[in-house]
Order: structure tokens, then sequence, then C-alpha cells
């Protein structure tokens, strides 16, 4: 995962055409090297929960140093709502605690990735 491009197609490819949501992390160590990809939640067409608490103890697990999240919209439309943005913050914060960088959370859908760092909403 050598740029944000390269992040977004293999994302496109694993989740865009899923028919549920899906919330995934790729696990990074502090070269932004790929420990390991993992969904972590799986939902129904329109949402999935996510437990801040269950994503710190996966980070810790895996010795990670940074983490990429992403979900997928089965709808189609990738534009992040104001949960995400919500969840998004609760979930950097709890990061943050641990010294995990939250680098970056992207919504797939099958078309399109939108990134959030890209939107200035990390």
């Amino acid at each position: 995962m050598t740029s944000p491009d390269v992040v977004k197609k293999y994302l496109r490819l694993r989740m865009g055409n899923l028919e549920h949501e899906v919330f995934s992390v790729l696990w990074l160590d502090s070269q932004h090297r790929v420990i390991k990809v993992e969904e972590l939640f799986r939902g129904t067409l329109a949402q999935a929960s996510i437990y801040p608490r269950e994503v710190v103890k996966a980070a810790l697990a895996c010795n990670a140093a940074a983490v990429i999240l992403a979900h997928n919209h089965p709808s189609g439309v990738p534009d992040p709502s104001s949960a995400d943005i919500n969840l998004t913050r609760r979930l950097k914060d709890a990061l943050d605690l641990v010294d995990v960088k939250v680098l970056d959370h992207m919504v797939v859908s099958v078309r399109e990735v939108v990134a959030f760092s890209e939107r200035g909403f990390l």
C-alpha cells in the first residue's frame, strides 16, 4: 500500500460490491507497512455497530502503530454521514490514548472511495 490511490483501489475491489455494511481496518507498523487487514464488524444493508473498545483491543493485539479505517456504503453513495464523522472522531480519540495514529478513514462504494483526509475530516 504505497499511496492513497493504491489503498482506494484495493478497498474498492475488496468491499465495493458487498450488499451489507462492513467495517475494516488496515493495521500498519511504524513505517506504515501493512501488518494485517481485518474485517472487524459486519452489519446490515444500512449500518454496522462499531465499538471503539474492540478497535483499540485489536490495535494492541497486532501491535499497530497506525491504522486506516474503512467501511462500505452498499447504497453506492460514498459520501460520509454525520454519524461516520462522529464515529471517526471517537475512534481517533480512543486510539490516540494508546499511541495508534489514524491516517485515514475511507468510505467505499462500487465506483468511488471517499477519503476523510481529502475532505478535511481528520
